[in-house]
């Protein structure tokens, strides 16, 4: 075994690398792990260059089993998703010829009928280098298969300096989150730490257990921690960085959220599936601004959007076109922007979720920040439907507090929201729900009409 990453895990050898099912796996054991299923490979006739489907989540054999597959040169599409015809769909839209999955602590082959490799395939191939098939959430139309240089991206991560951090592992191992975490705490020599599901009291559960250090997820899912109260019932003393990303952080969650962990740092993080994560400076620890500081990317903006060029951005999508990229290669996020003097900026939401109302913009994550800062509101989704006269209008879901008269709590929110916003920012129909709508991602589901 040859790679950079794979020679440094002789070095880390004893340190503890995966927390999963709470027993510890050493680099040592990873080492030897990788080495086995390569031998594996090699009997089972799973060639370089073929495109091999993982399925499964994280656990201490499936991430053996991706960084054997980096090594063998295999163009890999991990697949967690559990639905037949998801997992279907996957296999065909990424030209896939074997599925791996381990079953009892044995991998289970199936070979599927050769099909014509897209063109971006056939130059990975030829090229000799192993890649990466990533979908989109496809909450928006259909998922879109992503294909990065897996060598380059990884590469990325050479030159770390070793430290001794627990990170629990909370985005996808089939989201470009999780690929990062896995590959940023590989890299120098840190834990993993796989929790049994993503609930609350699970997440709770293991960081008091394990001693976590550094807890990355979703605003989503840092609300659910909040409402649920089950933090209480745990010791988090362990927990020193929470890592936020993927989607807007209200600004009145995170204040909730430091004065429920005072003494936590909250970092906000920032990525795209196609550019990987993007090495940023926090303004501070309270706030919401962010600079880039990353020799691998290039930004701009541009009407409010930011504009990424990355060493590590994908080569392109399989079954879309690239749309999102200019002809010189920039990729417009989607992501709306703040900018202050000194360079810093902050996201304040996402263009395909803007609002209009008789052609004045609407941001829903603006209206939400209003909402939240009442007392009888636990959780609120801001979105548009379609309005005969305005072409849309505003309406919020919104979870109350038990006991809150909902008449009245709609007076109230009303009132509230136009002693801050103008007039067509209000919402002109709101629905009281039990919860908020998210997905597997733990990112909330705008409604489109």
């Amino acid at each position: 075994m040859g790679s950079w990453l794979i020679e440094k895990f002789k070095d880390f050898d004893s340190k503890i690398a995966i927390l999963y099912n709470d027993k510890k796996y050493t680099y040592r054991e990873l080492y030897e792990k990788i080495r086995e299923f390569l031998s594996f490979f090699q009997g089972k006739n799973i060639k370089k260059g073929e495109v091999v489907a993982l399925l499964g989540n994280y656990s201490f054999e499936n991430l053996a089993l991706l960084l054997a597959l980096k090594e063998n040169k295999n163009i890999i599409v991990p697949i967690t998703s559990t639905k037949e015809h998801e997992i279907q769909e996957r296999l065909k839209e990424g030209n896939v010829d074997k599925v791996l999955k381990i079953e009892n602590s044995l991998i289970k082959v199936q070979e599927l009928d050769s099909n014509e490799k897209h063109l971006l395939i056939k130059k990975l191939q030829e090229k000799g280098k192993s890649g990466l098939i990533l979908f989109s959430s496809g909450s928006t139309g259909k998922p879109k298969a992503m294909i990065h240089d897996f060598d380059n991206l990884v590469d990325s991560y050479e030159g770390r300096k070793e430290k001794n951090i627990n990170t629990l592992i909370f985005l996808s191992f089939d989201h470009i989150g999780g690929i990062d975490t896995i590959f940023r705490q590989f890299s120098i020599g840190g834990t993993i730490t796989i929790p049994y599901s993503r609930s609350p009291d699970a997440i709770c559960k293991v960081i008091e257990k394990h001693q976590v250090n550094v807890l990355p997820a979703s605003p989503t899912f840092l609300n659910l921690l909040l409402i649920s109260g089950i933090y209480k019932e745990y010791d988090l003393s362990s927990l020193n960085i929470i890592a936020f990303g993927a989607e807007p952080m209200p600004e009145y969650l995170l204040k909730e959220l430091k004065k429920t962990f005072p003494k936590v740092n909250f970092q906000q993080k920032y990525g795209t599936s196609e550019t990987n994560a993007v090495k940023v400076i926090n303004k501070n620890n309270n706030g919401l601004y962010i600079k880039i500081d990353d020799l691998n990317i290039e930004y701009k903006i541009v009407d409010d959007e930011l504009w990424l060029r990355s060493k590590t951005q994908i080569l392109g999508y399989l079954n879309a076109p690239m749309d999102s990229f200019t002809e010189d290669g920039w990729f417009r996020t989607g992501d709306l922007v703040e900018v202050k003097q000194d360079g810093y900026l902050k996201i304040i939401g996402r263009s395909k979720e803007i609002i209009n109302v008789g052609g004045e913009k609407v941001l829903p994550q603006e209206v939400e920040n209003v909402i939240l800062e009442l007392d009888e509101v636990v959780d609120v989704m801001v979105y548009g439907e379609s309005n005969p006269i305005t072409g849309q209008t505003v309406v919020a879901d919104i979870v109350l507090k038990d006991g809150i008269d909902k008449k009245e709590a709609k007076k109230l929110i009303r009132k509230h929201c136009r002693s801050k916003l103008d007039n067509y920012k209000v919402p002109t129909k709101i629905n009281f729900v039990e919860k908020i709508s998210f997905g597997d991602r733990f990112k909330k589901i705008r409604r489109k009409s």
